[in-house]
């Protein structure tokens, strides 16, 4: 028996079906943003992101960053994320 079962007074099988059920959870969060990286909108600036990122990387001396982008990137994602999740919640 597992020290959390003896914990808990609980049956082995009855803490084995409660791990299953909470594997099994989804954060909807998750779920709406991955959707909204799937937009066009975020598939471009995406895009620009990761053309960004692959340039800085191959550059072994820069002080460029992309923070822009990244910002660029999330505000548009977390745009088409506010209006899906509020949605959800009326």
């Amino acid at each position: 028996m597992r020290r959390e079962n003896m914990l808990t007074n609980r049956e082995p099988e009855e803490a084995e079906e409660e791990e299953e059920e909470e594997e099994d959870m989804v954060d909807p969060l998750v779920t709406v943003r991955s959707k909204c990286e799937l937009t066009e909108h975020c598939v471009h600036l995406r895009e620009k992101l990761e053309t960004c990122e692959a340039r800085v990387s191959s550059r072994s001396n820069t002080a460029e960053e992309c923070t822009e982008e990244l910002f660029d990137f999330l505000h548009a994602r977390d745009h088409c994320v506010a209006h899906k999740a509020f949605n959800m919640i009326k």
